[in-house]
This record gives C-alpha cells, sequence and structure tokens, in this order.
C-alpha cells in the first residue's frame, strides 16, 4: 500500500531562539543545523537574514546539507514599498537559501492593529513577495500567522491571505496557531475547510504549546489533510514552547494510525538517534535535559513500583507503548523504597553485577535499601551509589583507600586588589596501602575544594582519576527545622564522557556532599578494573 509524503520542518534556530535563555552562537547553528539534517528533517531553518549578524553571516555561505533544504525567514514587503525597494526583502532574496519562508498577518484585527494598514495592502504583499522569491528561484514558503484565531474572527479574510501565497506560486501554506490557544478539535475543523480551497499536500501547520497541545494540534491538522509539520527538538519556542519534533517524530514512524498512512525521512536508524539528538541540543545550551519527556527523557522508560517492576520483567510492553530502544532509549527498572526483589534483580542485571539468584544477600540489599531512603537516599537518581552500594552488600569492592580525616576551611579576606572574597580550603588525609597521603586544595567553594583535595593525590590509584571530573551539583534540605537532613546529588564524568550520579545524605551539608564524592572516586576506580 502507498504511503504519502509528510514533511518535516524544524524552526529550532529560528523559533526556537526565541525560547528565554536559548543564545545560539554561528557556530552552534551550524553543527544544530548538520545534525537535523542527517537526522532526516526535510526544511531547516536557520533564521532571519538581516535581523541581527549573526543570522546574516549564517546565510551568508549555504551549510553542507545532503538532504535538508536551507531555508531563510524573514517577512513580506512592508506595506507602502514595492518588493524591489524592500531591504527586507532584499536580504531573503540574497541570503544563500535553498527556500524562502515569508510570515505574513492572516488576521484582519491583525492587519489593522498591529500593521495600521488595509486588508487589500496586506494581500498585495504577499502576493508579491511570493512572486519575487519564485522568480528568484527559491521555494516559497508564507507562514499565515494568527491563522486560526483569524479565521474564527473573519475566515473569508484568513483563507484569502493563505489563496493569495498559494495562487502566487507558494510550494507551502502554513497556518500557525500563533498564540497556542486552539483547541484539537477547533484544528481539524479549520484546516479541514482549508484543504477545500488548498491541496492538503500544500498545506501546513505551525503550532504552539500554550495549552499543552501543539503535538496533538499538529495531529489534528494531519488528520484533516496538512503535510508538512512545523516544530521545534526538545519544543523549545518561545513563551511555552512549540510543537516538540522528538515526540513528533516517533509517533509518526511508530503509531499505526500514521505509520500505516504516511512515511516521513527519518529512517529507522536514524530514529534510533533521536535521544542523542535531542540530548546533544540540551548540551550544547547547558540545559538539564527534561527527565520526564516523552522518547527521549530518562523517565520515559522507567518503572518504580515493585509490581510494576514483575509485570515489566514478564512483559515490558505492559507499561510500555514501544520498545525504547528505537528512540535511542533503554529501559530502567528504579530501585527504591517501593522497591522488591525483581527491582533489584533488574537493576543487578542492568549493571552487569554478577549474583546468585539463591544468595540471601539479595534480600539484605532489598532491605538495605529501604532503610536508606526512608533516611533520605535517592538511589533511583544515583545509579553510580546504587551500583557500590549492591556491589558492597554482595562483598565485591575493594578497599581501594581509606580517609582517615579531612577538613574544610571557608575564609573571607581583602585581595591584591582590595577586594573582598571568599577563599575555601581544604585537606584530605589518606591511608593508600599503607601510605598515608596529606592533599590541600583551594577551591570557589567548599564542595569544589573538598572535590580538589581528594582527588589531588591518590597515589598508586591517581592515574585512574586523571580524567575525572564534577559536572553537576544539586543540594535537597530534606525537613526543616533544626534537625534538617541534607541530600546532596553529584553528576561525575570521566574522559570517556561517560556520566554518573551519587548521592549522600546527612545533617551536615559537607558531610553529604563528602559521601557523594567519595562514592563517585570508587565508582570510576571500579568501572576502571583498577587492582585492589
Amino acid at each position: 500500500m502507498s504511503r504519502e509524503r509528510l514533511y518535516l520542518f524544524d524552526t529550532t534556530l529560528r523559533d526556537g531562539a526565541q525560547t528565554n535563555g536559548v543564545d545560539f552562537t554561528l557556530a552552534d547553528k551550524q553543527v544544530i543545523a548538520e545534525m537535523l539534517d542527517e537526522l532526516g528533517i526535510d526544511y531547516v531553518e536557520g533564521g532571519y537574514p538581516g535581523a541581527n549578524p549573526t543570522d546574516t553571516e549564517f546565510f551568508s555561505a549555504k551549510p553542507k546539507l545532503d538532504h535538508a533544504r536551507f531555508t531563510a525567514f524573514g517577512m513580506t514587503r512592508r506595506a507602502g514599498r514595492s518588493a524591489s525597494n524592500d531591504p527586507g526583502l532584499a536580504a531573503l532574496l540574497e541570503a544563500k537559501a535553498d527556500a524562502i519562508c515569508f510570515v505574513a498577518k492572516s488576521s484582519a484585527y491583525q492587519v489593522r492593529v498591529a500593521l495600521e494598514t488595509t486588508n487589500e495592502e496586506n494581500l498585495a504583499s504577499i502576493r508579491d513577495s511570493v512572486a519575487a522569491a519564485k522568480r528568484a528561484g527559491r521555494e516559497v514558503m508564507l507562514d499565515c500567522e494568527h491563522f486560526f484565531d483569524g479565521y474564527k474572527e473573519n475566515p473569508e479574510f484568513a483563507l484569502s491571505c493563505a489563496k493569495a501565497a498559494y495562487d502566487s506560486g507558494a510550494r507551502w501554506v502554513v497556518l500557525c496557531d500563533t498564540n497556542g490557544g486552539t483547541m484539537p478539535h477547533e484544528v481539524e475543523t479549520i484546516v479541514g475547510e482549508v484543504v477545500k480551497h488548498i491541496p492538503g499536500d500544500h498545506v501546513g501547520i505551525h503550532a504552539h504549546n500554550d495549552t499543552e497541545q501543539a503535538v496533538a494540534n499538529s495531529f489534528a491538522a494531519v488528520r484533516a489533510g496538512a503535510r508538512q509539520i512545523q516544530g521545534t527538538l526538545n519544543g523549545l519556542g518561545e513563551r511555552c514552547g512549540n510543537a516538540n519534533l522528538c515526540s513528533l517524530i516517533p509517533t509518526l514512524k511508530l503509531k499505526r494510525e500514521f505509520a500505516d498512512a504516511f512515511e516521513i525521512a527519518v529512517s529507522d536508524e536514524k530514529l534510533a538517534s533521536l535521544m542523542k539528538v535531542s540530548r546533544t541540543l540540551d548540551d550544547m545550551l547547558n540545559r538539564a535535559p527534561n527527565r520526564h519527556a516523552p522518547y527521549v527523557g530518562e523517565s520515559a522508560f522507567v518503572t518504580k513500583t515493585g509490581i510494576h517492576a514483575s509485570a515489566v520483567l514478564k512483559d515490558p510492553q505492559t507499561y510500555e507503548h514501544v520498545e525504547p530502544e528505537l528512540v535511542g532509549n533503554h529501559r530502567k527498572v528504579l530501585v527504591s523504597d517501593q522497591a522488591g526483589r525483581s527491582n533489584v534483580i533488574a537493576e543487578l542485571d542492568r549493571a552487569g553485577i554478577a549474583y546468585d539468584r539463591n544468595d540471601p544477600k539479595l534480600a539484605r540489599l532489598v532491605e538495605e535499601l529501604k532503610e536508606r531512603e526512608a533516611a533520605g537516599f535517592a538511589y533511583e537518581s544515583a545509579n553510580a551509589s546504587f551500583d557500590l552500594l549492591a556491589r558492597r552488600t554482595l562483598g565485591k569492592v575493594p578497599d581501594y583507600f581509606r580517609v582517615e580525616q579531612f577538613d574544610v576551611n571557608v575564609e573571607q579576606r581583602y585581595n591584591a586588589n582590595a577586594q573582598r572574597v571568599t577563599v575555601a580550603m581544604a585537606v584530605v588525609k589518606v591511608d593508600v596501602a599503607g601510605e598515608r597521603l596529606i592533599s590541600a586544595a583551594e577551591g570557589n567553594g567548599p564542595v569544589n575544594a573538598l572535590d580538589v583535595a581528594l582527588r589531588k593525590d591518590l597515589g598508586k590509584y591517581q592515574k585512574y582519576i586523571e580524567g575525572l571530573k564534577l559536572i553537576d551539583y544539586r543540594v535537597r534540605i530534606l525537613n526543616g527545622g533544626t534537625e534538617a537532613v541534607t541530600r546532596v546529588l553529584i553528576e561525575s564524568e570521566d574522559e570517556l564522557g561517560e556520566k554518573w550520579t551519587t548521592v549522600g545524605v546527612s545533617p551536615n551539608i559537607i558531610d553529604a556532599s563528602f559521601q557523594a564524592l567519595m562514592d563517585s572516586v570508587i565508582y570510576k576506580l571500579v568501572k576502571s578494573g583498577a587492582p585492589a
């Protein structure tokens, strides 16, 4: 059975750049564009040439894309100007791009209030701009801004804007839910009316996520006949974001309603890289990944409770709607205060820790986990600390070294520039195979100073931890008052790029931090196969 082609349009580098706290460099844009192309995206919108130096430079030369069409974004000609005498339009035509995506108001209210012009002039601007880009040999699209609100207000005018673009030669007419307030049933109804006038294989959808329905609205548009979907990686975008391509793509590929009827350019092999693509973007932006994101989130295929874990081990599809590996993720059964034997066995298997199912120490490990979680430890968030606890309970962690004493001091003083600064100093005494080693270090805080001092000299084990570094530090106060307990989670990374998390709990934040730091170092030694 032949399937219809759906086209994916990514606007991470333009609409996604409107996200609070996101600021792409030229190098970022080049890397992301190539990553999107490799994934199988059909159109990569690079930005708005002429609007800022970065975008202008980005469009001074086309990136080397094997599949995606490099797209420039910009406004139609301004009211009162001709197409040949509009600087913005000229910048678009000069951009080294395969396609141009214009944006124009399609709401009579917006034309009157925001543009302060007439409906007729707005339509003329659309026709002139599309025609000029066509003459320049570009593939042309029009984003019909505020289309759904405009259609509900004045359907004739909204539709006339879309038709003006199509009749002038636009390849795609994209219907925009600009404020993200339209409901899925409204989208389906309105798109269904539009495709009576414009062929569906020339109609696209651009949905914002202000009611958490951008993905649903995109699918509603496809059901009604639209054949291009615009979105962003990880749902980036102004306010609440845009339709999330990391949710759209696997649903289109893996859910029969869409997979049986449509095809996209993302192959099965590239789909399996989706989680990596999502994480790469977060890493470039120095953002913590959304653990609960569908498909690609760390918790997307996590099972915590014992009864559910047993079911997952017998039949993974009981609580999983797709196989995690299809999107590059993996199944994870958490160990927690709700853990049963099934959870622990599953996590031991995942960690590659050998065990005997009849070993009574397994029961002891389950009880130890429950006792520690009751005290505040969170092993579901600290894979490395669980690994060490399991190995210790089963008697399989060497005594590499022993910390005899540590001391931390924090001092405020004036530096040579007469500026008041705070300096932390830590001293750590360790015993390595009978050799006493003392290390001191300064840091920009007590934890940093402790971390540096601990890893400064571990004798014969020093070579195993040279590439180890602390990359994240999170603190939570578990209960208030004079008996407050502090939980510290530390994320570490080694020279191979592998990351792990350790946990420490204590009424004293320094003690809790040191517990987590110790676990991180010891886990690295175990992972590296350091001899006892």
